[in-house]
């Protein structure tokens, strides 16, 4: 049973903690119209979002069905990630939204050059990722906009990609295509707690690349929780995703309202836990909010729930946060786990309870220096933070990244609050 039902399945491993009875509420229909903008070519991708007309925030909250699936509430009564940095390595973050002022800070341009504040191909999915992690709304009581999931958080922006729409990005592509991998060791130097990778290359063509890996694995050592997306290939072949296929990532699969794995989301041993994918609320630099789907989305979610486990535990490695976070899921698909949702559904309150119980670990039991998956044995090798790809040379994929590494994310409008389309939100 794919649902998010309240009834544990039969299978589970033996072992694990009991699953809480879900409360997942259900919302209105809102209506479906064509999809747009899934393209075989990633560099293809382009999403049609339109504006919305002004919309009541009651509307904008009473959507956000997420909140509530994932037990939110609950726990916020104990932490709502206050002390946490989460960095979000993306297109760039507006701090000036309201419903993220006060919880963004500087930015890192690994990019240098692009659309810049005021752009239509500015800081897009970036800030969509970072209200669903951070966001606070705004207005009388913060009743107005979006709330994220640990909204006292703050945002690391780390701008490692552009915008599809960017003109700039063709340049970006043949000059910083290290950017992925520099960023994730930029952020945890600067003490990130997580580490948030909306993107990813799930091309037919992908292959892991060393230097991402070695970044990944240095993260982990350094104490940061790294958070990406599972891919978005459901539909395509599900061509295995980097980075989320780096040992010791959380790798995240998106379900809808039910529970039920979103058609798109790709299915892969890597699967760590799954979150809302579907029919997501979003936050954008034009102060409108748009709905959309995809695994971009889904691991912004977890990235939240990371964050909420690592205020309510500091002293808890990123070994031991994803351990929390694939024990206490709920609905966990028969056996435990499967390819499609990973151990099940994200719950943190959960997992911060769970926590308590826990002692912290050493940090080298965060890194999976060789640990191999997949098809093979590991591969010796006298560096320490890298696991062992058989691989290309370094600066194979990295050069190709940002024209490759698709920011996974789909969408849709809203037709009761949206025009027809005039703009493309490019991916």
């Amino acid at each position: 049973m794919d649902r998010m039902s309240g009834t544990d399945e039969p299978g589970k491993e033996a072992g694990r903690p009991r699953r809480r009875t879900p409360r997942t509420p259900r919302i209105a229909h809102i209506g479906r119209t064509r999809r747009t903008g899934l393209l075989a070519l990633p560099l293809a991708a382009s999403l049609a979002l339109v504006p919305s007309t002004a919309a009541h925030a009651d509307s904008i909250r009473d959507q956000q069905w997420a909140l509530d699936a994932m037990h939110t509430q609950e726990a916020w009564r104990t932490t709502k990630g206050a002390g946490i940095t989460v960095a979000v390595l993306d297109t760039g973050v507006d701090d000036e939204h309201p419903d993220l002022a006060g919880n963004v800070l500087p930015t890192k341009d690994l990019i240098g050059f692009g659309a810049k504040r005021g752009d239509r191909t500015w800081a897009r999915h970036g800030t969509a990722m970072a209200g669903i992690i951070a966001g606070h709304g705004h207005g009388v009581n913060d009743a107005d906009g979006v709330m994220g999931v640990a909204p006292e958080a703050k945002i690391l922006p780390v701008r490692v990609i552009l915008e599809d729409g960017d003109s700039a990005r063709a340049k970006a592509r043949s000059t910083r295509g290290n950017a992925l991998a520099e960023g994730i060791r930029w952020a945890a130097d600067q003490g990130a707690d997580v580490i948030n990778l909306s993107l990813g290359d799930d091309s037919e063509s992908a292959h892991p690349e060393p230097s991402e890996d070695a970044a990944v694995q240095y993260a982990l050592k350094k104490g940061s929780v790294v958070v990406a997306s599972a891919g978005n290939g459901g539909k395509k072949g599900d061509h295995i995703s980097y980075p989320a296929a780096y040992p010791g990532v959380i790798a995240v699969t998106a379900v809808d309202e039910n529970g039920t794995r979103a058609d798109f989301s790709t299915r892969r041993w890597y699967a760590t836990v799954s979150a809302p994918g579907v029919d997501v609320v979003i936050a954008d630099p034009d102060r409108k909010y748009y709905e959309g789907w995809g695994t971009s989305a889904a691991a912004a979610f977890v990235s939240g729930a990371a964050a909420l486990v690592k205020a309510a535990h500091p002293g808890l490695t990123p070994d031991q946060v994803k351990r929390l976070l694939e024990d206490t899921a709920r609905d966990a698909p028969t056996g435990g786990r499967d390819d499609a949702r990973g151990f099940g559904f994200v719950d943190p309150a959960a997992a911060i309870e769970e926590g308590g119980e826990l002692a912290p670990d050493d940090l080298r039991s965060a890194s999976y220096g060789r640990k191999y998956f997949g098809s093979g044995p590991a591969q010796e090798t006298e560096d320490d933070d890298a696991t062992g790809w058989a691989a290309p040379a370094a600066g194979g994929l990295g050069a190709a990244l940002l024209i490759t590494a698709v920011v996974l994310w789909l969408g849709r409008p809203r037709p009761e609050e949206f025009s027809e389309p005039d703009d493309e939100f490019a991916v």
